[in-house]
């Protein structure tokens, strides 16, 4: 199951099952979860803990330092949760000892290739990152994100559950959870994500709510203090909207809008 090429540290801790491919390298303080895959030429660093049933393919570098010219080697780490297909050239960092000291990513995740993942961001579960898609420092994306080819996000973004960057959208914004960003290279709303909700089984009134929500913010001409006030009004009946005005209040960048 490990290749006789593979480089294992004595201080690694493998699970059953494990496959590990020609010259890879496992460094020290590297937990493998059962059940995972990893090609061959793969470098992982530690600490990095990756979880069950992962796909990790050739070439991938997974807990390096961060790229950050504050980081002095202080203790950090990778944690990547189940089920997660991580392609090729992809590159995850570990966190920083002042951004929280841990990367995290979820469950049931998809990284294509040449994503990168910079320190300390936060990653949900269910998530698509199209190929050469990247994240700055600091990030924090919601459950069933997608990012599109080319995409990318500015640090300390937040990108709520839901949401789908199009092709080449750079985010510098923070986007509420529902919500569709494209055309312009800097991310402007274009409406909502509407065909992945019914995708992911969201019922008529839901989407409704949501999409009267995504008027008062976006298109009725209000200010963002009044529009707030009347969302406020329509949290009452919406879980959604309660999400969306959750998330307009943690933000720290600023919508985008």
């Amino acid at each position: 199951m490990i290749h006789p090429t593979a480089q294992i540290d004595p201080t690694a801790v493998i699970g059953s099952n494990v496959r590990i491919g020609a010259y890879t390298v496992v460094g020290a303080e590297v937990h493998i979860g059962d059940g995972t895959t990893i090609g061959p030429h793969v470098v992982i660093e530690g600490p990095t803990r990756i979880g069950k049933d992962n796909r990790i393919a050739q070439f991938a570098s997974l807990g390096g330092d961060p790229q950050d010219m504050k980081f002095n080697g202080e203790r950090t780490e990778l944690v990547i949760g189940d089920r997660n297909l991580i392609r090729e050239f992809v590159t995850i960092n570990r966190g920083t000892g002042d951004g929280g000291g841990v990367t995290r990513i979820g469950n049931d995740n998809w990284l294509l290739a040449y994503v990168h993942v910079a320190h300390d961001c936060q990653i949900g579960n269910h998530t698509i990152f199209s190929n050469y898609s990247a994240l700055a420092g600091h990030v924090e994306v919601g459950d069933w994100t997608v990012f599109s080819g080319y995409s990318g996000a500015h640090q300390f973004c937040k990108i709520g559950e839901h949401a789908f960057i199009a092709m080449g959208c750079l985010l510098g914004a923070d986007v509420p959870p529902f919500l569709m960003m494209a055309n312009d290279q800097g991310g402007r709303p274009r409406g909502l994500n509407t065909t992945g909700l019914k995708r992911r089984g969201f019922e008529s009134d839901r989407i409704t709510a949501i999409k009267r929500a995504y008027r008062t913010l976006y298109t009725s001409g209000l200010s963002l203090t009044e529009a707030r006030e009347q969302l406020v009004e329509q949290a009452k009946e919406s879980e959604d909207v309660r999400a969306m005005l959750e998330f307009i209040d943690r933000s720290e960048r600023g919508l985008a809008r």
